[in-house]
């Protein structure tokens, strides 16, 4: 067995240090054809993907402070349910963060009300904890809708200046135009490379945020059935 382990290990490392020196040489052509496209739309595309990769930095770190052990979390509300000690299962959900522990809250609060108090209670306030965790994807939204466009105004702009010149010269000569068309497309290309990344991020935010809330309904159903089950509605 050890004898087969040497070459794999050659294999790996070998592919290790090419996709190592491959991934450098593309970022050095990307960081040359950026400079090579021109500073002014250039500039905004570089700025549309600053701000857009802040705003999912910010979700992807609330997200995750928002994620909590829903099975963890119902299992000490439903020890202090069992005595009766609803006041201990909302300091519970108090002491943890998250949307879930917050909505679970809530329920708790209108126990005295009955089940279809705790359940509106629920429903409501699940939809103010929704808007919260959505908070910030219009704008990632944007920014992948902007670059493209930034991108492809640089390049009709761009091929306006080409023809200007070949207007100007009273000819078509492949050199003259060349440059300023590469300008031009560049920018499209790199409208387009800001606009493919924010949008694996955004897809990764939005699953994330489907994950939180099918939890958060999920742990909503199983406070009511806790509620019922140790018979902690007030008659």
């Amino acid at each position: 067995m050890r004898k087969y382990s040497v070459p794999f290990l050659v294999m790996g490392l070998v592919t290790f240090v090419t996709n190592a020196s491959y991934a450098q040489g593309s970022f050095q052509t990307l960081k040359e054809k950026f400079i090579e496209g021109g500073w002014f739309f250039m500039s905004f595309v570089l700025v549309a993907l600053i701000l857009g990769l802040a705003f999912c930095l910010e979700r992807i770190i609330t997200l995750n402070l928002a994620s909590a052990n829903t099975d963890r979390l119902l299992a000490q509300i439903d020890d202090n349910l069992r005595s009766g000690n609803i006041q201990g299962a909302m300091e519970v959900c108090k002491s943890t963060q998250g949307p879930t522990a917050s909505v679970l809250h809530e329920g708790l609060k209108r126990a005295h009300e009955g089940p279809e108090a705790v359940e509106k209670a629920i429903v409501s306030y699940g939809a103010v904890q929704m808007g919260l965790l959505e908070r910030g994807l219009v704008w990632i939204s944007l920014f992948i809708s902007i670059a493209p466009m930034l991108g492809f105004m640089g390049t009709v702009i761009g091929m306006i200046g080409a023809f200007d010149k070949i207007e100007a010269e009273g000819e078509i000569r492949a050199t003259s135009v060349a440059g300023g068309i590469k300008v031009a497309l560049l920018t499209t290309v790199f409208g387009l490379i800001t606009a493919i990344i924010l949008q694996i991020f955004y897809n990764y935010i939005v699953a994330k945020i489907d994950g939180i809330v099918t939890k958060m309904e999920e742990s909503s159903i199983a406070l009511v059935d806790l509620l019922v089950a140790n018979g902690n509605f007030k008659k």
